[in-house]
């Protein structure tokens, strides 16, 4: 073979660089997660201090007895919960299904069977009240209703 021939066939190898892991473009990435992370907790931190998630508070400590006609607590979506009923509140479920039930005009077949994972349903126990909730899928329960907001009427 020839010299020329050589040449074209024989090069060197260049190796090529790799660009350093930090680079510039995945900095700038993780500092941009960093602001927008960083500000939505912030912000949902704020919110939530402000109470503005929808959630009305009362400042009721005690059993129910503290708590006065008038007195709304719970969650202001009417969306969500939009079934309604009155009645006293009692302690206890029908069969392992709600943690309390109101009492209604009508009997026993009228009881309105509730668990709430919002409001402390324990604080209105033998108080007349409204409440706002969400109906439920029952084997037993004539009426299982997830509770969101409650109105003590009595």
């Amino acid at each position: 073979m020839d010299d020329q021939t050589t040449d074209q066939l024989v090069h060197d190898m260049v190796q090529a660089q790799k660009p350093p892991f930090f680079s510039t473009k995945l900095v700038v990435a993780l500092i941009i997660v960093l602001l927008l992370g960083g500000g939505s907790g912030y912000l949902l931190a704020q919110i939530t201090k402000e109470g503005g998630l929808g959630i009305i508070t009362t400042n009721t400590t005690g059993g129910g007895s503290s708590a006065t006609a008038g007195t709304v607590v719970g969650s202001d979506d009417l969306k969500t919960f939009k079934d309604i009923a009155e009645g006293k509140l009692e302690k206890g479920g029908i069969d392992g299904e709600g943690q309390f039930h109101l009492v209604r005009p009508g009997g026993q077949s009228q009881n309105v069977y509730m668990t709430s994972s919002i409001v402390d349903l324990s604080l209105f126990i033998g108080k007349k009240v409204k409440v706002w909730g969400e109906t439920q899928k029952a084997q037993k329960a004539g009426w299982l209703m997830d509770v969101g907001r409650v109105e003590v009427l009595e």
